[in-house]
């Protein structure tokens, strides 16, 4: 581009040469102007703009054909559904008008097959009643049943018992072993803390124990009829005793000695009036304190009675049975280290007392009851 002094200017091809334009403007301003845009111009992004552009209306032009072919290909398709839908909808009404003959002809015949029906009803229903009775006369009848009648006797009355025995223990620590607690803390006291102690030893402890062990029978006998069947069994109440044992070994061995305290203290005028006053309570029902005392003594003979039954209407295949077994040969282990039926033989012909309960003797020949009255 050449500038002169009129404000014209050249524009020149330089791949050509040959062509040039001449422009003139009237003002030095306008001319720089002039030159500014077309410098900032250039001609070649112009033509890739054009081909740019060019390329996209080529593409739209692909797109635009793939659609009107696909666009008459879904036409085809919705010709011929409509025509199967067609075809369906004739065979649909020749189906219905063909049902609808049918269900004419078993109209006429359904009187008829309801009396069959309501005859072979009663038929079917009369055979089963008289199989499932037979089936029930043939299972009462068995050996099996009878088992599992006295089996289930026999845990009914073991929670009878257990109840009996949770009130006995509530009584012992409710009406004595409390009250002369607080008449210990007294300032005259009749008594002192540690000989209360050495009379009733761990019978709180006991208390506890039997109504965990009670609470788990009710819950066996809210299964009904499946009394003692099942993952927790009546064999995993005893082991949930069986730790426990040395408690009992604790107060058997102790029952003696707190015998012999009670003795020394009743000899004592203000001490005896006071154990009369409780002993007078309705709830002790005439007993003195000597019975519940002894109460806890003959617990685990009446356990080993017990599991001794269950074992004789046990199947040698329950599933628990290995359960019981375990547990009455750590119940007789510890009936043999404390020397239970001896104790108690002794306590009865010392004293001359002694409530009216089982005990054993046991022995290479098996379990031998004994029944003592409460007096001699």
């Amino acid at each position: 581009m050449e500038m002169n002094e009129q404000y014209c200017f050249t524009i020149t091809y330089k791949n050509e040469g040959q062509r040039h334009y001449d422009l003139r403007t009237d003002t030095e301003a306008e001319c720089n102007a002039w030159i500014d845009n077309v410098k900032r111009a250039p001609y070649s992004k112009v033509l890739e703009q054009k081909e740019e552009l060019e390329q996209k209306h080529l593409h739209l032009l692909q797109i635009l054909d793939s659609e009107r072919q696909s666009k008459w290909q879904y036409v085809q398709q919705t010709e011929e559904l409509g025509q199967e839908v067609k075809k369906i909808r004739t065979e649909l009404q020749k189906f219905k008008k063909e049902r609808i003959v049918s269900n004419h002809s078993v109209d006429e015949e359904t009187d008829e097959l309801k009396k069959i029906k309501k005859v072979q009803s009663f038929f079917r229903g009369w055979l089963c009643r008289r199989r499932w009775k037979q089936i029930v006369e043939l299972y009462i009848r068995s050996p099996h049943a009878e088992s599992m009648r006295k089996r289930n006797s026999i845990v009914f009355n073991m929670v009878e018992c257990e109840e009996e025995y949770n009130r006995q223990l509530s009584t012992l620590v409710t009406c004595f072993l409390r009250p002369l607690r607080m008449a210990a803390s007294s300032k005259k006291p009749p008594i002192s803390h540690e000989d209360v102690n050495s009379i009733f030893l761990n019978s709180e402890t006991l208390l506890f124990l039997h109504q965990i062990f009670l609470k788990g029978l009710c819950a066996r006998l809210e299964n009904w009829p499946t009394l003692v069947l099942g993952k927790f069994s009546a064999g995993d109440l005893f082991d949930m005793l069986l730790p426990m044992l040395c408690i009992y070994q604790e107060y058997v061995r102790n029952h003696h000695y707190s015998l012999q305290v009670l003795a020394e203290y009743k000899q004592k005028t203000e001490f005896n009036a006071l154990l009369k006053r409780y002993e007078e309570k309705p709830v002790c029902e005439g007993r003195s304190v000597e019975v519940f005392l002894t109460y806890p003594m003959h617990q685990i003979p009446r356990y080993i009675i017990t599991l001794h039954e269950l074992l004789a209407h046990t199947p040698h295949d329950h599933e628990e049975r290995q359960s019981l077994e375990y547990a009455k040969g750590k119940l007789e282990e510890l009936s043999r280290v404390t020397d239970i039926p001896c104790r108690l033989e002794r306590k009865r012909t010392e004293e001359g007392i002694w409530p009216n309960h089982l005990y054993l003797s046991i022995d290479n020949n098996g379990v031998e009851e004994f029944c003592v009255s409460e007096t001699l």
